[in-house]
């Protein structure tokens, strides 16, 4: 609680000069608010009844000052009991640099006005008055503030973690829609989520440090450690392959994961699940980049018992060959078969090798896989494989992992 540090009893030109305050404090308050539309743009943009909480905290501070002036063993807090009764989204929407100016617009109409609130005599200790006032009203809304941050930083820690959690648990859409709004997610761009090993580092220093990190690539950022797993959140990251490729540099010596963008953090599980689906089943491809896309571990993932990997295959290379023109698919099978060679597929076919060239090259640019390429055409076959399957019905039902697994 803050008192004045003026001790005195109020000396009769003091008592005339808070007459002259008191009855002309809606006067100034009128001023006061004229004055924070004409000088503030966050106050003008603010919506009607924000303004008018703002409002009632600046007359407050016309308010409190004019009942301590006119006794100075009065404690200065009517300002504050207005900050602590505000709706708690007005503390966080108004910035401790916003409410110093709003003071200051305070300050500035009571100090232009000293000459006709007081007699010559009496102007020094008006004007001394109202520097004190400031620079106490100025210390306490900073100490209300920084509790304030106190505060949210520790409840903001704790729903980032069950967003977490909710992201490896795969919770649905509409949960982590609950969560996210709760935690303040403000991007609207693409969501991705990194996963990888977590770093052998102190956690509670490295989640900080990767937290800052992460925010010189994206709008919005999570950051978690679900049991040994690093979960990095990205919204709106204009460049996720740099952003993924610099903040590989914090996880753990193993492999690092990006998952596929979604539209909100309300669809990340899916993100999420892609990539510990490929960080379970990355070790199986013998030469995977760091980091590597959920998306470029398709085969794997579909052998591992992924039933999105699996639908994926099907419908983006088996389904659009199955469906061409040309005998497409007919014809990467022969040549995989035969080993890539062009010759023998030509033979098999009765084509001319050109022709199976020409073949190859429409099929790259159907499916986005090179048959020519040996990754890819590993792709192709574990595709070509799951498609047959599901065409007479023998895929076995997808295996879903606990989120420990």
């Amino acid at each position: 609680m803050l008192a004045s540090r003026s001790t005195h009893q109020a000396s009769p030109g003091r008592t005339d000069t808070a007459r002259r305050l008191q009855a002309r404090e809606e006067q100034l308050g009128h001023v006061v608010i004229q004055r924070l539309d004409a000088r503030l743009a966050w106050f003008r943009s603010m919506d009607p009844a924000d303004r008018q909480w703002v409002s009632v905290v600046a007359k407050s501070g016309i308010s409190s000052f004019i009942d301590w002036y006119q006794d100075p063993a009065t404690p200065l807090r009517g300002v504050l009991d207005v900050f602590r009764s505000a709706p708690r989204e007005l503390v966080r929407s108004v910035s401790l640099q916003q409410t110093l100016q709003l003071l200051r617009v305070v300050v500035q109409v009571v100090e232009e006005r000293v000459p006709d609130l007081a007699q010559p005599r009496e102007q020094p200790e008006l004007k001394e008055a109202v520097l004190v006032y400031s620079r106490e009203i100025a210390f306490a809304a900073a100490d209300i503030y920084a509790r304030a941050a106190e505060a949210r930083g520790s409840w903001d820690a704790r729903l980032e973690a069950m967003v977490i959690d909710a992201l490896v648990r795969g919770d649905s859409v509409d949960e982590l829609a609950s969560r996210s709004a709760a935690f303040g997610w403000q991007s609207q761009g693409s969501v991705s989520v990194l996963i990888g090993r977590a770093p052998r580092r102190s956690a509670h220093k490295s989640i900080s440090e990767i937290r800052r990190a992460a925010r010189t690539w994206a709008e919005d950022v999570l950051v978690g450690i679900h049991d040994d797993r690093l979960l990095i959140v990205l919204g709106g990251a204009e460049d996720l392959e740099a952003a993924s490729l610099a903040l590989s540099h914090y996880y753990g010596p193993s492999d690092v994961v990006v998952g596929p963008e979604v539209s909100t953090l309300a669809e990340a599980g899916a993100s999420a699940a892609s990539a510990l689906w490929a960080l379970r089943t990355a070790s199986a491809w013998q030469s995977t980049p760091r980091p590597v896309h959920a998306h470029d571990l398709l085969p794997e993932r579909a052998i591992a018992g992924d039933g999105t990997a699996t639908t994926a295959l099907i419908d983006d290379v088996y389904a659009p060959l199955a469906a061409g023109s040309g005998s497409l698919l007919e014809t990467v099978a022969d040549y995989l078969d035969h080993g890539g060679s062009l010759e023998a597929t030509g033979r098999s076919l009765h084509v001319h090798p050109n022709t199976v060239r020409y073949r190859l090259k429409k099929i790259t640019g159907l499916i986005g896989h090179d048959p020519t390429e040996p990754r890819a055409a590993f792709v192709i076959r574990i595709a070509l494989v799951l498609g047959r399957l599901s065409t007479v019905g023998q895929l076995a039902p997808p295996h879903k992992p606990t989120s420990g697994s």
